[in-house]
């Protein structure tokens, strides 16, 4: 049985943890950033303890890096070469992820797919300047449902040593220019889950290639507009 102090402690830092990730999603950071726990602090009237754990945990996401002797800074932006070869290594393994999803589907995965992308084609619709916010949200959470559904260990590693990368990109990347993403994106999301309903394994990883090369496409896109100043 868990003693009081630790009970107490430990929902703190998870409290603390997601209204970190809240800001990262609200665009608060910005990226290269340096963390001031004194700050954050006091900012949010908790002790430095719940939010130094906090912090490891958002470490290990990808979205801060510890520094020696200087402490916590988000991320810097992914180069465009790191872009290509995360996205590169996600069209090896995400096709393969809903292959295997799409061989173990239950009513109750198809229900949650079938949500989250009724939610990004609604929110796809929002003139809320935060539709990216939620946008990445809904995305990561349609790409997790698919990897768990797969049922396999080490493609389960796998997926999970990109996670932290993918989340930065997510945060981080730039979005200015791609107005239409989250449209286009809602669109093959309902393509894959049409796949996935129909117990099509081939169909649903080639329409999951689909949907993360032309990602891929949208985001490097948009770097190189932004990059040239349009």
């Amino acid at each position: 049985m868990a003693s009081p102090r630790r009970s107490g402690r430990q929902p703190l830092a998870d409290r603390m943890y997601e209204v970190l990730l809240a800001q990262f999603t609200d665009g608060k950071w910005s990226a290269g950033e340096p963390v001031n726990i004194g700050a954050l602090s006091r900012e949010l009237d908790v002790s430095q303890t719940p939010l130094r754990e906090a912090l490891a945990r958002l470490e290990h996401t990808g979205l801060v890096q510890r520094e020696a002797l200087k402490g916590y800074r988000v991320a810097p932006l992914l180069s465009e070469q790191e872009l290509v070869k995360l996205m590169d290594a996600r069209l090896v393994l995400e096709p393969a992820l809903a292959h295997e999803a799409a061989r173990r589907t239950t009513p109750e995965f198809l229900a949650e797919v079938l949500a989250s992308v009724e939610e990004l084609a609604s929110a796809a619709k929002s003139p809320d300047d935060k539709v990216f916010s939620s946008y990445w949200l809904i995305d990561e959470r349609f790409h997790q449902l698919i990897a768990t559904q797969a049922d396999n260990p080490f493609l389960a590693k796998a997926y999970r040593a990109l996670g932290g990368q993918v989340q930065r990109f997510r945060f981080f990347a730039k979005l200015g220019s791609a107005r239409g993403a989250p449209g286009l994106a809602a669109e093959e999301h309902r393509a894959v889950y049409q796949a996935l309903a129909d117990g099509d394994p081939e169909r649903a990883a080639a329409r999951m290639r689909e949907h993360i090369e032309n990602a891929k496409q949208r985001v490097l896109a948009d770097r190189r507009s932004v990059a040239a100043g349009d």
